[in-house]
């Protein structure tokens, strides 16, 4: 999944990414107002990391002009302010979640994935799609309970799918998902993805909408290339 973090202190930035980019997500990392607001017209982001103090203003400022344009994509506040007046100030504006520093890796990683499923509709941690399981804390996943070994680019691809179950997703949106700003993408690495995660997981795990993008098969589609499944049984 795609974060964007805003912060303006260096070490903590190099910290939050490094940990998260373990846990597989995709980071980019910018420090002021003016430079959020020129990535988010250029790169669509699952969640947002967002510091309360930046060099160029406060962040509920930019928060609050994201939420009057209707951007609703998931904010986590991340800032040292720790009383109760401004927590309150920052879920009023629009914060989905508030986090305090100093804080725990572990938990700011929980709290990304609970805003993540709270977008997508799921109430439990574990992903499930026909015989297809996903944990996203122990990057494993299964079918009809056999572990399937998937590179860390191929994870990431299917939780973006599996995060927008009903949607066609365009080539640029997936392409946001997997890489940052910084990376070095060939012209062909998403059909290379999308063709192992076929192979992986049967030829119907994803779909092709021509013009459009790709969306996630139907959840009898999910078989271990090989061995029988629903529409084989």
């Amino acid at each position: 999944m795609h974060v964007l973090l805003i912060e303006d202190d260096p070490l903590v930035a190099s910290g939050i990414r490094s940990g998260l980019m373990m846990y597989d997500f995709v980071v980019d990392h910018v420090s002021t107002i003016q430079a959020a607001g020129q990535i988010m017209q250029s790169v669509v982001s699952d969640v947002v990391i967002l510091d309360r103090g930046l060099p160029d203003g406060d962040g509920l400022q930019l928060l609050q002009s994201w939420r009057d344009q209707g951007n609703a994509t998931p904010v986590l506040m991340l800032t040292a302010r720790d009383a109760v007046r401004d927590r309150v100030d920052g879920l009023q504006c629009g914060a989905d979640d508030y986090l305090v520093k100093p804080f725990d890796l572990d938990e700011l990683v929980a709290r990304l994935h609970a805003l993540l499923r709270r977008v997508s509709g799921r109430s439990q941690g574990m992903t499930v799609h026909g015989a297809l399981t996903l944990d996203p804390h122990a990057r494993e996943v299964r079918v009809s309970g056999q572990l399937v070994t998937l590179s860390r680019r191929e994870l990431v691809l299917l939780e973006a799918f599996l995060h927008s179950p009903r949607s066609v997703l365009s080539a640029d949106q997936l392409k946001d998902s997997l890489y940052g700003l910084s990376d070095d993408v060939e012209s062909n690495a998403l059909n290379v993805h999308i063709h192992h995660l076929r192979r992986k997981l049967g030829s119907g795990i994803i779909e092709t909408v021509r013009g459009l993008g790709y969306r996630l098969g139907k959840p009898e589609a999910v078989h271990i290339p090989g061995t029988p499944h629903k529409g084989q049984q």
